[in-house]
């Protein structure tokens, strides 16, 4: 017996699962590259829109400081015009002062004297009003500069806030990709460990048999175990296999978190011979029958149906390259894979 196991155990091929084994892990670095990428798009365009505010921003503090110097501009000028204002108000009292003055002294020109005295007074009553109504645009202008600059205060902190904003958006971006990463290899060890028990099983269940192998990842029964030649309707020695294989998944079903998404993907092959008169018009159509085929049966074994896929490949993905008889009956063939959903 020992010399019988030793050698089924020299006759086990690993390569093909090495192979498969690194085809998921490539899978899963260009499902994170995915990820990354997918986290850069939607930083990038939270950036452009921090972007499109910051020169929306940038486009007001401009406005504001042109309008601030024209302000401040015409202050100036107003500041001017009030000390011409009052330099001609202190001539105009000082004129006046003269002539009251000079009218007191009396004389024949007093009268005259008097009333350019009067007009003098009138004069400086108007520059009077003249100077109060440029002091009150001076107060307004004042008024709107102090607006002015408390509204440039309101833009810097807006500015600021639209920074430490992104920068926070930043680093959330960078720790859920982490975090994402993480539970993503988690949940891709944990399907792995199932896959390797849930194979194990099958194997122990279903014997040493050379039409049923482990390849990889995939549990591989040759379509003559399960159907007739150029037929999608499983066979009674098939639906006893079939049998074993539905009590092997529901163990698994229990076993297996909810969290896990899992699925057992049925997958038909075919050999490349090409289909004449039948049922089925090509080995496309006659591969895809029968993996429905056997996740129907399964179904009516109680497995949940979102825990299966159907799928159908002709004779496009073969397993064995030669042409001779046996390479055909290997390439004729129902692949079960334990997967990510």
């Amino acid at each position: 017996m020992a010399l019988s196991n030793r050698r089924r155990f020299e006759g086990v091929n690993y390569w093909p699962g090495f192979v498969d084994a690194l085809s998921t892990m490539l899978l899963v670095i260009i499902f994170l590259l995915s990820v990354f990428m997918l986290a850069q798009f939607f930083l990038s365009r939270e950036v452009t829109g921090k972007d499109t505010a910051l020169a929306k921003l940038n486009q007001q503090i401009e406005e504001l400081t042109s309008l601030l110097a024209l302000e401040r501009s015409q202050k100036g000028e107003d500041q001017t015009k009030i000390a011409s204002l009052t330099a001609t108000l202190e001539a105009s009292q000082s004129e006046r002062q003269r002539l009251l003055d000079a009218a007191a002294q009396g004389g024949a020109g007093a009268e005259a004297e008097k009333d350019k005295a009067t007009e003098a007074a009138n004069v400086i009553d108007a520059q009077r009003q003249i100077s109060a109504k440029a002091l009150a645009e001076v107060d307004i202008l004042n008024q709107q500069i102090s607006a002015l600059r408390k509204q440039l205060a309101a833009i810097q902190e807006a500015l600021e806030a639209s920074e430490s904003s992104g920068r926070e958006a930043q680093a959330k971006i960078a720790d859920l990709g982490q975090r994402l990463n993480l539970a993503l290899a988690q949940k891709v060890q944990e399907l792995a460990r199932y896959r390797s028990d849930f194979f194990g099983r099958l194997r122990q269940i279903l014997g040493a048999r050379p039409d049923i192998r482990v390849v990889g990842d995939r549990f591989v029964f040759e379509s003559s175990v399960l159907f007739e030649s150029a037929k999608a309707d499983i066979s009674s020695a098939g639906k006893q296999s079939l049998d074993s294989l539905a009590a092997a998944v529901l163990d698994l079903e229990r076993e297996i978190p909810p969290d896990i998404p899992w699925i057992l993907r049925v997958d038909g092959h075919t050999d490349s011979k090409a289909i004449s008169g039948g049922q089925f018009k090509s080995n496309w159509e006659l591969s895809a029958a029968r993996a429905i085929a056997v996740v129907q049966y399964l179904i009516s074994k109680g497995i949940e149906p979102t825990r299966l896929a159907a799928a159908g490949f002709g004779e496009f993905q073969p397993i064995d390259p030669g042409t001779d008889d046996d390479a055909l009956a290997h390439n004729r063939r129902i692949e079960l894979k334990l997967t990510e959903r």
